[in-house]
């Protein structure tokens, strides 16, 4: 399992029942969790101090509890990459920290290239995945259908000091949009793909991964330059497995342009038990 240890501003203090008990910078969140089927003694005294907790309404959806003052919005810092976090309305803060490790390895390859990388982020969400690479020195496209979300990465972008850095930021549907790329002939370096599980776009385009993931890295492929060095395809859906995703890239992307491609789970350390929570998967392909 790929994992990071880079996090300071960020810690999974324990998990059980359902939760995850974190800190965020200062403030301790209590949030569901899907994955956390496993009933352990919760020991540790933050489960009775925590800031706020998330409650899943048996009808869909869910509230925040406050227990504590909670800003509307704080920051927490990766490195040196600022992101700001806040709790919406679906459990969700803006930053999955698992993710770490990929923006690391987008980092590290376009650091180590010799030319300026034109990178291609879909479902690029509140921008963490962009501002790593732009921080690393590529040109960035950022793309997500939902309005409030490419103006949180903007935010992300100034709190980290790259907004002057050369970035797009598009809000469309990203089918729709890779493929007018491809009839512009634009080409990329390097694509990162976060699609959601489910989600529509804005004209109301129904998104369901399983469905249209293959089709959509098909697609994909017609946007990656000849001499393309990587793609990084996530996935949440746990009926979507790392092999899957690996044999997708492995059929649309290698048998075109060569090189490998690997896959994994990614997660994070639980402080409390040493254990390490699952968090999705990744495949990569490599030049």
């Amino acid at each position: 399992m790929r994992k990071t240890i880079e996090w300071s501003d960020y810690e999974l203090i324990d998990s059980s029942r359902g939760e995850r008990l974190e800190r965020w910078g200062d403030i301790i969140l209590i949030r569901p969790d899907p994955q956390v089927i496993w009933n352990t003694e919760r020991k540790n005294p933050l489960w009775h101090n925590a800031h706020a907790r998330y409650l899943r309404s048996n009808t869909g959806g869910g509230k925040w509890q406050m227990f504590k003052k909670v800003p509307a919005s704080w920051q927490v810092k990766y490195r040196d990459l600022v992101f700001n976090v806040k709790p919406m309305g679906f459990k969700h803060t803006g930053v999955f920290p698992e993710q770490a490790v990929n923006w690391d390895l987008a980092g590290d390859i376009i650091r180590k290239s010799d030319r300026q990388f034109n990178i291609l982020n879909l479902f690029g969400y509140t921008g963490c995945a962009t501002i790593a690479c732009l921080n690393a020195g590529a040109k960035v496209c950022h793309v997500d259908a939902a309005k409030g979300m490419v103006n949180w990465a903007k935010e992300n972008a100034i709190s980290s000091d790259v907004v002057d850095q050369p970035v797009r930021w598009i809000v469309d549907d990203c089918a729709k949009f890779v493929a007018r790329e491809i009839r512009r002939g634009h080409k990329y370096d390097g694509i990162i793909m976060d699609p959601p599980s489910y989600g529509r776009g804005p004209n109301g385009e129904i998104w369901k991964l399983e469905e249209r993931i293959y089709e959509f890295v098909e697609l994909c492929s017609g946007v990656l330059a000849d001499n393309a060095e990587f793609v990084i395809l996530n996935s949440y859906t746990t009926g979507l497995s790392p092999s899957v995703m690996e044999y997708i890239l492995g059929t649309v992307i290698k048998s075109r342009f060569g090189g490998t491609v690997s896959s994994d789970e990614i997660g994070l350390d639980v402080t409390e038990s040493g254990l390490t929570l699952p968090c999705g998967s990744t495949a990569i392909w490599r030049r």
